[in-house]
């Protein structure tokens, strides 16, 4: 094999039956629709939890869109982003999250919470009947770090995306054994029609307007590793949209991205992750990603984007959000300083995964990922 890791230690929760699944909030519309893009390839081990999916979906979930569709469609659609949107982008395990929970703490800023992208077609409607209950049942860490957890964390709006029912490389979750994979030209968007764009567009669209209807006035941080390779898309949308990316030693974003990948597929799928061609996946992401990045950072004026390493995120971080601030030309950073400070105290003690590489798949990500060493001065 080309990846063989030692864990020394590895952070995240013990998984439960009774821990929601991020399809818990899917319409029927959309749930099926993400079963046929895997071929109804369902492991008889999950159907329990396709069959608990699927009564959420038609009991409660659809019943829920449609009565926010009914009440508040007309106004969301009328709804103005507050300013154009900032994305967080980066490979993952790249340090997005952390960075994410950095600028949520400026209160200017709005976001899109775990509920918002577990019930995206639904959350205004049930946030205050379901979420009380359904966030009894969550695990305190993430699946796969020490990471906080809870419906009122941010979270990755391409989860809303695909639980809205629109194509995802998201849906290799949860049907992992289908090889070379689902939905991969959805990894930037690049080689689709105009006509499929439009829709990723509208779908993105009308969930940063519900997000600004609960929260108006506020500008939206998002964060999702995929945006990596799709600013061409998304600037023609958001023109005046800011990007700010973070890069880490691939050393270390290999083995975690890996163990990210086959717990959330253990956890989230219909199958049972057999791995097989999951190596060649992490690589390949990784390169198409950037080969698309660099192709678009030409057309970004110098006050859309913002390069950081995820050592001075960590090391220096109130300088680094400084750099960020300055970088964007966002205002109010000697405002909000103390509150930065405030969680970089608690950060302190967190305790990161630990893998061991062993040399073989060391020299492979050296060679397969040269370009990136190169980009971002990494020793290899």
């Amino acid at each position: 094999m080309l990846f063989s890791v030692s864990t020394n230690r590895v952070g995240g929760y013990t998984d439960r039956f009774w821990y929601p699944r991020f399809w818990d909030g899917m319409t029927i519309r959309a749930w099926l629709r993400l079963l046929k893009s895997g071929r109804f390839r369902v492991a008889p081990i999950r159907w329990g939890m396709v069959f608990i999916v699927t009564a959420l979906a038609v009991t409660f979930n659809s019943p829920c869109a449609a009565a926010q569709k009914l009440c508040y469609g007309t106004r969301i659609r009328r709804t103005d982003l507050a300013e154009p949107p900032v994305f967080i982008i980066g490979h993952w395990r790249s340090g997005t999250t952390l960075l994410h929970e950095y600028l949520i703490r400026d209160s200017r800023f709005t976001f899109a919470d775990t509920y918002a992208c577990f019930a995206p077609e639904h959350f205004i409607v049930s946030r205050y009947l379901l979420r009380p209950i359904a966030a009894l049942l969550m695990p305190k860490k993430r699946p796969i770090d020490n990471m906080e957890a809870g419906f009122d964390r941010p979270q990755e709006d391409e989860f809303a995306l695909t639980s809205m029912g629109l194509p995802s490389p998201y849906r290799n979750l949860i049907f992992p054994n289908n090889i070379p994979g689902i939905d991969l030209e959805y990894l930037t968007l690049r080689h689709l029609s105009e006509e499929q764009r439009q829709e990723w567009l509208d779908g993105l669209d009308i969930f940063l307007k519900s997000l600004t209807y609960l929260s108006p006035g506020k500008r939206i941080i998002l964060k999702s590793p995929p945006h990596t390779g799709r600013i061409r898309t998304i600037l023609q949308r958001y023109p005046e949209a800011k990007f700010v990316h973070i890069h880490r030693n691939p050393y270390s974003i290999f083995p975690s991205t890996y163990n990210l990948w086959m717990r959330l597929a253990r956890d989230e799928g219909v199958q049972r992750p057999s791995g097989i061609g999951m190596e060649d996946y992490i690589f390949n992401t990784l390169n198409t990603m950037y080969e698309s990045l660099e192709a678009d950072l030409e057309i970004l004026k110098p006050n859309q984007f913002c390069d950081i390493a995820f050592k001075e995120l960590t090391g220096e971080p109130i300088k680094t959000l400084e750099t960020i601030y300055q970088s964007l030309q966002l205002d109010g950073f000697e405002t909000v300083r103390p509150v930065f400070e405030e969680f970089a105290a608690t950060q302190k003690s967190y305790q990161k995964n630990q893998f061991d590489l062993n040399p073989e798949t060391k020299e492979q990500i050296a060679i397969r990922w040269h370009h990136y060493f190169e980009r971002y001065g990494y020793e290899k």
